[in-house]
């Protein structure tokens, strides 16, 4: 008997050894990280890029794998009823899906950098709807694909980007720096020009209100002129009364004698 539960137990222990192996030997499988832009818009008979990248803790290898498949938004089209592959990458290859798509989808991403994008030329009108990617990294296979809405649409109907709106609110402050800057000037112009001629008219005042005493002397001088003599000044004018016959009752007359009074001016 004991030899037979010795061997029962060798057998348990030698099971139990291997499960242990088998489970700590065998790496689980990890999830993977899909991104993608959620809506894309391009403009009809355009290029456009649908972008895709992923993240994975595994190193790259040949055997990784993408996937796009596309399903239609419009009811009528006869992709419009489930996802289907339009390519398929794998080994550094590229395997076209669907004919609708061929000749009109490239692979422009690099693998090795996570990048599996595509590049769609030209866009249709039928291209609108959802596109799918969907990467394996074994052993990260277990992910959900990304997904992108694209919109083809005509010329008006796109947006203005972003770059357009910074550059044009950029000129247009520019433009109104500079106009303040002409006003200004102009202003500071008109301004010294203002001062320039209130100073030349205050000096011109000035000069002309400073000959006056002047004047006002000479005018004085030429009134005490015109009110004096103008020749040799005369004396004073003395009465005396002269005898021209010699006697006693002749007749006496006054005559005036003028004496001269011989002064230097």
């Amino acid at each position: 008997m004991e030899p037979k539960w010795s061997n029962i137990l060798c057998r348990r222990v030698l099971l139990t050894g291997f499960t242990l192996c088998v489970v700590l030997g065998t790496r689980p499988s990890r999830a993977i990280d899909i991104h993608a832009d959620p809506e894309v818009m391009m403009q009809n008979g355009t290029t456009g890029t649908l972008r895709c990248t992923f993240k994975s803790s595994d190193v790259v290898s040949s055997h990784t794998s993408v996937t796009w498949s596309f399903q239609s938004s419009q009811p009528d089209n006869q992709f419009s009823n489930a996802p289907y592959t339009i390519f398929y990458f794998s080994n550094g290859k590229g395997f076209m899906g669907l004919s609708e798509f061929k000749g009109r989808v490239q692979f422009i991403g690099d693998i090795n950098q996570r990048d599996v994008s595509i590049e769609l030329n030209p866009a249709q009108f039928s291209d609108n709807g959802t596109f799918f990617c969907d990467v394996k990294n074994p052993p990260d296979v277990t992910g959900t694909p990304a997904r992108t809405e694209l919109r083809v649409v005509v010329k008006e109907s796109l947006p203005q980007s972003n770059t357009a709106i910074i550059v044009g609110a950029a000129s247009g402050t520019l433009l109104l720096l500079v106009l303040v800057a002409v006003v200004a000037c102009v202003a500071m112009r008109m301004l010294h020009s203002r001062h320039e001629y209130e100073g030349c008219t205050s000096l011109e005042s000035a000069s002309s209100q400073a000959p006056k005493p002047r004047k006002k002397a000479e005018s004085s001088l030429e009134v005490s002129r015109s009110t004096g003599p103008s020749g040799p000044l005369q004396g004073p004018v003395i009465y005396a009364q002269l005898d021209h016959s010699g006697s006693k009752h002749s007749f006496h007359k006054m005559e005036p004698v003028v004496y001269a009074d011989i002064r230097k001016n």
